[in-house]
């Protein structure tokens, strides 16, 4: 042995080799500091399993009973205090250190070899000790204590229960990470191998693992040529930094997945996520391969990172954004979809009415497999149509539409992807809407994939690490573009001008009468491409009863013709509303060119009664024969009065409210009719007889129809102002109807050849086919004229009775005397007695006759009035009690 050193020297330990080796550290100046191992002198602590080494004898060896207890009562007492020692002396040729050591910065404190003798944790080298020594023979002392009070090792009687049970190598790493359920398990970290990688057993199983932190990669060792181990840029400060704050502590570890036979993990140190620290600080970057398995949020580690980049904190000295940066005023809006682009693309009208189109950052929509590199088929292919020929992108634009058209979404920019390869510059986003990630979802539903990139690559999605999990997902649960299962595959026949196809398949839509269809674009307001899903076709298709300016499109040689006025507009306000939406269709039928012709809604709204109300297309001649002259009428005079577009400078002809001489004389045509319905104020709805016939041979049939294919009940889907079949309750029997009110299960119709209402359920309704909408509804409403009810209420109900029971059901005489407010106002007459309906109820005191100035009426208006003198001189009815009227004459229904 050398002399004895009584110098005394200052450290903090760094970590405890066993029960009576420690190593000591000094103060890191300008990098890692210079460390010493220290043997306590005069005493032996138990010896610590070790783990096989293949390049020796591959023999494991177990612990000595308390060697743990042993290391756990110094690594618990001294790692990361600063302790003094003092070096007695150093064994020749291996130049091994023994001494003592004293928690404190000098020998005031706790000697520590001490300590461990009176806890019974080691032995004394009795064989050394120098009998003039006062402080060796107190070790004697304390050991003597220490063994008769049965401490420690002295224990003998429970020293097996005192040796661990090691488990150097896991078996299954998958099986092992899995079964921890991502939950924290206890653990003391026994080794940094780098910055990023530490061994560690997990306690209390005593499991030795390898542990790789998830989600960040920290400068290594490398092998040069020679075979020595060359250190990376800040590789030792990295591993220093971990040292630190980790060896020897009591930490926990989240197992998150399995990197060959290292598993990858969180490590959680009481004072934070180490991960988190190393990369703000700059000793280490993200990684995207092992990011999707993190848990404690890879947000934060992206955070961290960038702080150090902002900082330009070591590994990123020299660091400079990849792209171009986005203006922060620019970096976030809300808008509108208006339109999917295939599955990764989307156009969003601003709240400034701007169109904006956007790509879905850091994915990748579903592409076609690229033919084999020997394949030597030549076969030239047919025009490719992506949307239905690439497995699984009609799925994710159908995704993306079906969620996001017509609604209001945040899109925030992460990204500008500049243009190459003519290929034009991108805007890359990320699109929420109620908080849920648009391209997250779409990953996770396997209809998209994540693009990898290049570390140093920071253009890429904020949620990127989302997007991995994700896919991840996606992928275990085998969804998508990630199933083993063949794809779907849609056969879809387009039949845009093929003449025969068309022909073929306009009976089948006449008969649907509305089918649902997708507007797949729109080429002007009045030109929609459809795609009719029970069908599996595409098709164009024209609205109708309209005349609609058309807009800008390109010509042979690839110029672009003139827009007619208000063109543009017409296609946007078309584009708006049905671009890319669930419609119906009702085909009436088709032109030369293979073109279907009909009428679209859209959430119930007539597409052409739209264009026309905002003054974007006028009525066409060809809708007076349609159910629907009325409504158009109706907009366009709408338009004509708000001179909307189109109607900008329409002047109104303006209507005097003068009462002109009428010299016309009255003209007399009386039609023969069959009143089918009376309501109240005097109106009734009646059939034309001369259409008998017709209306009875088209019930025949639609009734034949409805049994050779009976619909199922609760099939059909009412809607308001639709035209329908309805099962009348009286008789049992199929008529056509349209509906007018929907109160929950409860439905109005009214019967549209006869007038009458009723209230019915949605199982006695069914859809009307085409070729019975095409006859117009054959009750027609009317009012008497020249007549009015009286005010008294049981009197009006009086003359509405005598009313009815005059009318109801009989075959009469009808003769229009004139016209107010859309309603004819008609006589009545008996065919054989020629006894007028009007004068007969006037006379029997139950109606009140109007004045009217109309010269052509004064003959029937004064035999009216002459009918009322006489009703009130007999006392007749509403007279019984004498003349009620006032001196204005207000029961004529005339005043100023």
């Amino acid at each position: 042995m050398s002399n004895t050193q009584t110098a005394v020297h200052r450290g903090i330990v760094k970590q405890v080799l066993s029960g009576d080796a420690v190593v000591i550290r000094g103060q890191p100046k300008g990098g890692p500091p210079p460390e010493k191992t220290i043997c306590f002198s005069n005493i032996t602590a138990p010896r610590m399993a070790r783990r096989p080494n293949p390049s020796q004898d591959n023999v494991e060896t177990k612990d000595e009973p308390f060697a743990w207890e042993a290391r756990e009562y110094l690594r618990k007492k001294l790692v990361g205090k600063d302790v003094a020692f003092v070096i007695e002396y150093t064994v020749p040729g291996t130049g091994r250190e023994y001494g003592c050591v004293y928690l404190g910065k000098d020998t005031s404190g706790e000697n520590i070899t001490e300590a461990l003798v009176s806890e019974g944790l080691v032995e004394v080298r009795r064989g050394g000790i120098r009998a003039e020594d006062p402080g060796q023979q107190q070790l004697i002392s304390l050991e003597d204590a220490a063994k008769a009070a049965g401490k420690g090792k002295w224990n003998t009687a429970e020293a097996a229960q005192h040796v661990r049970n090691v488990k150097w190598t896991v078996e299954n790493p998958r099986n092992f990470v899995d079964s921890h359920h991502n939950k924290p398990i206890d653990a003391v970290i026994e080794h940094v191998r780098d910055g990023c990688t530490v061994r560690a057993f997990l306690l209390p199983s005593f499991d030795y693992v390898t542990i790789m932190l998830s989600g960040i990669k920290c400068p290594m060792f490398k092998q040069d040529d020679s075979g020595k181990q060359v250190p990376e840029p800040f590789t030792e400060e990295a591993k220093f930094f971990t040292e630190v704050r980790l060896l020897q502590r009591d930490v926990q570890i989240i197992l998150e997945g399995v990197s060959n036979q290292n598993l990858l993990g969180t490590v959680l140190h009481p004072n934070g996520n180490i991960a988190e620290l190393l990369l703000r600080e700059g000793f280490a970057r993200c990684v995207d391969w092992s990011m999707g398995v993190v848990t404690q949020g890879a947000d934060k580690l992206r955070a961290a990172e960038r702080v150090a980049k902002d900082k330009k904190a070591r590994l990123w000295k020299d660091y400079s954004p990849s792209g171009p940066t986005v203006d922060i005023k620019d970096k976030t809006f809300t808008g509108k979809v208006v339109e999917i682009v295939n599955g990764d693309a989307l156009v969003v009208k601003t709240d400034k009415n701007q169109t904006k189109k956007v790509f879905l950052s850091s994915i990748r929509p579903p592409r076609n497999t690229p033919p084999a590199a020997d394949s030597s088929d030549s076969t030239p292919k047919a025009r490719g149509r992506p949307l239905y020929d690439i497995p699984y992108m009609y799925e994710a634009r159908e995704f993306l539409r079906k969620k996001l058209i017509g609604k209001k979404v945040n899109v925030q920019v992460d990204y500008i992807q500049p243009a190459n390869n003519n290929f034009p510059e991108k805007t890359c986003c990320t699109v929420t809407i109620s908080g849920i990630n648009v391209g997250e979802a779409l990953v996770g539903k396997g209809l998209a994939t994540v693009i990898r990139y290049r570390m140093e690559d920071d253009q890429r999605s904020e949620h990127y690490d989302e997007l991995l999990a994700a896919e991840a997902r996606a992928q275990k649960k085998g969804v998508g573009l990630h199933s083993k299962k063949e794809p779907p595959i849609h056969r879809v026949a387009d039949v845009t001008g093929d003449l025969n196809k068309c022909k073929q398949f306009l009976p089948f839509l006449q008969r649907a009468g509305k089918s649902e269809a997708v507007v797949e674009f729109v080429a002007s307001g009045s030109r929609v491409r459809l795609y009719l899903p029970k069908e599996t076709c595409l098709t164009t298709f024209l609205i109708s009863g309209i005349e609609c300016p058309r807009g800008a499109r390109p010509l042979p040689g690839g110029q672009m013709s003139q827009s007619e006025p208000y063109g543009d507009e017409a296609l946007q306000f078309t584009k708006e509303m049905c671009l890319q939406r669930e419609v119906e269709v009702q085909v009436e039928t088709m032109d030369k060119g293979g073109n279907f012709i009909g009428w679209l809604f859209v959430d119930n709204t007539n597409l052409s009664v739209a264009l026309v109300e905002e003054g974007l297309a006028k009525v066409h001649f060809t809708a007076e024969r349609s159910n629907y002259y009325k409504q158009l009428q109706i907009a366009e005079e709408n338009a004509k009065r708000g001179r909307r577009n189109l109607w900008k400078d329409y002047e109104e002809v303006t209507k005097t409210e003068e009462i002109v001489e009428d010299n016309t004389e009255r003209n007399v045509s009386y039609k023969s009719i069959v009143v089918t319905e009376v309501g109240e104020d005097l109106k009734f709805f009646a059939q034309m007889v001369d259409n008998g016939p017709q209306l009875e041979k088209l019930m025949e049939q639609l009734r034949q129809d409805m049994a050779a294919n009976p619909p199922l009940p609760g099939a059909y889907t009412p809607k308001r102002n639709d035209l329908c079949a309805a099962k009348f309750s009286q008789d049992n029997e199929w008529y056509r109807a349209k509906v007018e009110r929907i109160e929950g299960p409860k439905i109005t119709v009214q019967f549209i050849d006869y007038g009458n209402k009723e209230q019915t359920t949605s199982a006695s309704l069914a859809t009307l086919p085409a070729s019975f909408q095409t006859l117009a509804p054959q009750a027609t409403e009317y009012c008497l004229a020249c007549v009015s009810l009286p005010p008294d209420e049981d009197f009006k109900a009086d003359g509405v009775d005598a009313f009815y029971d005059e009318v109801a059901n009989r075959q009469l005489s009808m003769n229009v005397e004139y016209k107010a407010g859309g309603l004819e106002y008609v006589s009545l007459v008996v065919p054989d007695s020629k006894e007028d309906i009007a004068l007969k109820l006037v006379s029997s005191g139950f109606l009140l006759a109007e004045r009217r100035r109309e010269k052509r009426l004064a003959k029937l208006v004064s035999d009216y009035g002459k009918a009322q003198e006489k009703a009130k001189s007999a006392r007749e009815n509403m007279w019984r009690y004498g003349d009620f009227t006032e001196d204005d004459a207000k029961e004529f229904g005339y005043s100023r």
